[in-house]
């Protein structure tokens, strides 16, 4: 199976922010480059302190999880027969319904069943449904999930996508009656489509799947895309769910969640991005940070404007199991007021702490499997300037830079 990459896109629709990140077939005081490829929002400095949140250091966008009422979230029953996107083990009306819904609320589930986080299920309300075929609307609030609806984003090899909006206003709305955000980086909106009505993309709920090897895993699917709903953007880790690639037609991306686990199907990088994101106080399990500089041998490479690596993949790598722990896009800094500085700096967090635990870091370029196209929202939403923002101020301007493709690094302890 030859894979395709995945496209990401970001445009800005009023004064929000809107990312596109698609799942294709084969499938702040100080703050540095965080790790698990988050998405960025600059707030919109042309605002007075009170609606801008008075910093230009992009913030990571999230959630937010105390919303009255908890994150309304729903999918759409248009389901689409001719042909049929969505196989099923029970062919009955009510039965496909049914065991959708299950589907859907299992990948929810394996989010919110990671330990050492403040997404809690009550984070969101209870699942919904509509019968609208064109129910994913980036103006009404609502985190939808849609099987039945075309798009122009669903371009040559794109089996599914998640459109999400970020408020760079306090106060800023998906749309009239939608609620305020709280924060600079909040998520207003967040929507899933899936490739509709195509002859040779099929997706099977985990009861059906067997019985159908050419279709796409729906659970596997889902799973990642809400991870794009949450702010996560793509991992460079092969077995993290955020990666860009999915699993082959009648697969299962990892482990089958249980009872006792219901977060197996990630990764470590996922489960440390969601613990960056949604922090617990209560975790303490969880509390290693590494953090530096990434520099090249020659410095004379660097572009001008920049003091150390761009865009380098930053590896933990537990010293005991050989697996990956986390994985950081680094290259930039930035303390209050800001902009960022492209200074090379990454930070890791929510390592799991305690002996034995031990690890060790090295740095390698996105040049495959992940490529600067595929983390748009933690490369090029960092800065914003009067070129794309017309009037924006002179003193929080920045150009970020082009990604590092060829570097060479060493390993040396800080001070």
């Amino acid at each position: 199976m030859m894979p395709a990459r995945a496209l990401d896109r970001r445009r800005r629709v009023a004064r929000a922010a809107m990312f596109t990140a698609a799942l294709v077939a084969w499938q702040c005081a100080g703050p540095a480059a965080g790790a698990y490829s988050f998405n960025y929002q600059v707030a919109d400095m042309r605002q007075p302190a009170d609606i801008s949140g008075g910093t230009a250091c992009p913030q990571p966008t999230r959630q937010n999880t105390a919303l009255p009422g908890g994150i309304p979230i729903q999918w759409s029953t248009s389901l689409g027969t001719t042909p049929a996107t969505i196989l099923t083990a029970n062919q009955t009306p009510a039965g496909r319904l049914a065991e959708i819904s299950a589907t859907v609320t299992a990948a929810y589930g394996i989010w919110t069943g990671v330990s050492g986080t403040s997404l809690a299920p009550a984070v969101f309300a209870p699942l919904g449904t509509t019968a609208a075929q064109n129910a994913c609307n980036p103006t009404d609030g609502v985190d939808t999930i849609c099987f039945d609806q075309a798009d122009s984003a669903f371009t040559t090899g794109v089996l599914s996508f998640t459109r999400v909006t970020t408020s760079d206003a306090i106060g800023q709305q998906a749309g009239p009656g939608t609620p305020p955000a709280g924060f600079i980086g909040q998520i207003v909106d967040a929507d899933i489509l899936l490739l509709p009505g195509n002859s040779s993309v099929t997706f099977a709920t985990s009861a059906a799947l067997a019985a159908n090897p050419s279709a796409y895993d729906l659970e596997s699917v889902l799973s990642h895309e809400i991870g794009h709903t949450l702010g996560l953007g793509h991992s460079g880790v092969w077995r993290a769910m955020m990666s860009p690639f999915g699993p082959s037609p009648g697969t299962y991306l990892g482990t089958r969640p249980t009872a006792g686990q219901p977060d197996a199907p990630l990764a470590d990088d996922d489960r440390a991005g969601l613990r960056a994101l949604y922090p617990s106080a209560a975790d303490t399990a969880h509390a290693g940070i590494i953090s530096g500089r990434v520099l090249p041998a020659n410095p004379l490479i660097l572009p001008t404007g920049t003091t150390g690596v761009f865009g380098a993949q930053v590896v933990a790598v537990d010293t005991a199991s050989g697996a990956v722990a986390a994985a950081a896009i680094g290259g930039w800094s930035c303390a209050d007021p800001g902009p960022a500085q492209f200074d090379g700096s990454y930070t890791i967090e929510k390592l799991a702490v305690g002996s034995p635990e031990n690890y060790e870091i090295y740095a390698e370029p996105l040049d495959g499997p992940l490529e600067p196209s595929d983390v748009p929202g933690a490369t090029t939403a960092l800065c914003r300037n009067a070129i794309t923002d017309p009037g924006w101020p002179t003193q929080f301007a920045c150009t970020s830079p082009p990604v590092a493709a060829e570097f060479s690094t060493t390993i040396r302890s800080g001070p």
